[in-house]
């Protein structure tokens, strides 16, 4: 089963990405506020997803729907848990961030609900049964705008670069230490406070 998926974007349409990565190109439905995320990235350009991978009797074909964040994974499988919700449906139907549906669910807002592509008042209120009370968590998922993603993508580049071309490490061991620097500080704007932090996290192995 895949769980995470990092290669290289070999095309995008409407609704779903092609990535190459190990020599297969795998290709990725996204829910559209994924999709829209990946107009700051050009074909040719790496890119990382959480992936959920869906394959049932039902659905023999192997389905794989991607994510930018691993919260955002987690929410899409609380979202499927409800009655006549099934992957392809909550696909579709996730056409706003994810912290402003959790916070609709909390909210009980039924009129921003249905504002989803095919959920209508019944099964907004099954969402709202399902789920109310177990949306906090998601409603704090950070806001992040594209073109924030740009710039962060630009000077983790930078980064990977050095680490790789001048310091000697092997790309997936480069990536690793970048994302495991993001990941301890998230507020980490600029090339030189994610070289001190990755170099505190080495330090402290």
């Amino acid at each position: 089963m895949i769980g995470y998926l990092e290669g290289k974007l070999l095309k995008k349409k409407d609704d779903r990405i092609l990535v190459l990565a190990g020599q297969i190109g795998y290709e990725v439905l996204l829910p559209s506020f994924v999709r829209e995320t990946m107009d700051v990235i050009e074909i040719g350009e790496e890119v990382s997803l959480y992936i959920y991978f869906q394959q049932s009797e039902r659905q023999p074909k192997p389905m794989l729907i991607g994510f930018n964040l691993e919260v955002e994974k987690e929410f899409f499988e609380y979202f499927i848990s409800v009655e006549d919700i099934g992957p392809l449906k909550a696909v579709k139907a996730l056409t706003m961030p994810v912290r402003e549906i959790a916070r609709a669910i909390e909210e009980r807002d039924v009129n921003k609900l249905i504002k989803l592509k095919g959920i209508g008042n019944r099964t907004a209120s099954k969402i709202i049964a399902t789920l109310e009370g177990k949306m906090d968590k998601f409603a704090l998922i950070r806001h992040v705008e594209q073109n924030e993603m740009a710039a962060t993508r630009d000077f983790a580049d930078q980064v990977l670069d050095v680490l790789v071309g001048q310091l000697g490490h092997k790309i997936t061991e480069a990536k690793q230490m970048v994302v495991e620097a993001l990941k301890r500080d998230g507020s980490i704007a600029t090339p030189e406070a994610l070289f001190e932090e990755i170099y505190r996290g080495e330090k402290s192995l």
